[in-house]
C-alpha cells in the first residue's frame, strides 16, 4: 500500500466534475491513504454537474492544514463556489505553506488563484481559465501534468492518470 499513513483531503462543492473527484478518491484509497471529502459546515452532500452525489466527511472549518499531507481540488464549476469559502481557501493555503501537496485539475486553478498560491509557479489548467492563471502571476504550461515544488496541476479528465501518478510520487 504505497500511500499507507498518508492523509488526503478532497474538496467538494456543487457542480463538481465527477471523474476529477471520484478517480483520485478511489485511487488513493486503493493505495492505502486516508481520504476525506471536505465541504462546508452544515452540508452533508454535494451534487456533481450531472447530479451524482458525494457525501461530505468533514467540514473545512473543522480541520487544519496539519491534518493533511495533501489537498486535491477537482474541477467542473465547483471551484467557482469553493473559492468563495474562506475555510476552504485557508485549508489550501495552509497545506501549501507548510509544504504539503496541493493538486488542482481543470477549473480548480481558480481556488489556487483565490488562495494566493500560484504567483511565480508553473501550472496548467483547462484552457477556459488560462488567462485567469496568467493574470494571477502563474507561468502557464500546456501539459497533461505540471509539478512545481508542492503544486501539481492538470488540465482535463483525460490527464487524470498522469495527475494521480504525479501526486503519488510526490507523497512517497
Amino acid at each position: 500500500m504505497e500511500l499507507q499513513g498518508k492523509r488526503i483531503a478532497i474538496l467538494a462543492e456543487n457542480n463538481y466534475q465527477e471523474l476529477e473527484l471520484w478517480y483520485p478518491l478511489l485511487r488513493f484509497r486503493e493505495a492505502g491513504a486516508e481520504v476525506r471529502v471536505v465541504g462546508m459546515a452544515g452540508v452533508t452532500e454535494y451534487q456533481s454537474k450531472h447530479g451524482y452525489p458525494v457525501k461530505v466527511d468533514v467540514a473545512a472549518d473543522a480541520v487544519t492544514p496539519d491534518d493533511f499531507d495533501a489537498v486535491i481540488v477537482p474541477g467542473g464549476y465547483a471551484p467557482d463556489l469553493m473559492r468563495r469559502h474562506k475555510p476552504m481557501l485557508d485549508l489550501v493555503r495552509g497545506v501549501f505553506e507548510r509544504g504539503g501537496i496541493v493538486a488542482m485539475i481543470c477549473h480548480a486553478g481558480w481556488v489556487g488563484i483565490s488562495a494566493g498560491i500560484v504567483r511565480g509557479k508553473r501550472a496548467t489548467c483547462v484552457p477556459a481559465i488560462k488567462d485567469d492563471l496568467i493574470n494571477a502571476g502563474a507561468h502557464y504550461v500546456d501539459a497533461e501534468v505540471v509539478q512545481d515544488g508542492n503544486l501539481i496541476t492538470s488540465r482535463v479528465p483525460t490527464d487524470l492518470p498522469a495527475f494521480c501518478r504525479t501526486i503519488i510520487a510526490a507523497l512517497k
